[in-house]
């Protein structure tokens, strides 16, 4: 039995947040809420959100043991780009873009690691 939890249109780049989402890909829960926890990073603090999100959806499934849920898999995808500009010198203007993900969790039963 799996669950999943998405989060959409987040203000992060995806790259950055690939970065701490490979950390925590095939643990535990347990386990990788506690890596998250301790990860400087702000993709931590958004991808702990979505794995506790998706822990709480296999809990209402019903007949799904919390203690052995694993995390199978994490998606980073990129979402829509804001495009910002910023004034610089001798009346030019500098493009910027700011990145978003959606970003989905997928948990599933299985023995711990």
């Amino acid at each position: 039995m799996e669950a999943r939890a998405t989060a959409k249109y987040m203000r992060i780049a995806p790259r950055k947040a690939r970065l701490v989402a490979k950390n925590v890909k095939g643990l535990p829960v347990e386990e990788a809420v506690n890596i998250l926890k301790f990860t400087p990073k702000k993709a931590a603090k958004v991808l702990n959100k979505v794995l506790d999100s998706a822990v709480a959806n296999a809990e209402q499934l019903g007949g799904v043991d919390v203690d052995s849920l694993v995390v199978k898999q994490i998606i980073v995808d990129e979402g829509p780009t804001w495009k910002r500009f910023m004034p610089r010198a001798m009346g030019r203007v500098n493009r910027i873009l700011k990145r978003t993900s959606h970003i989905t969790v997928v948990v599933e039963e299985g023995e711990e690691a």
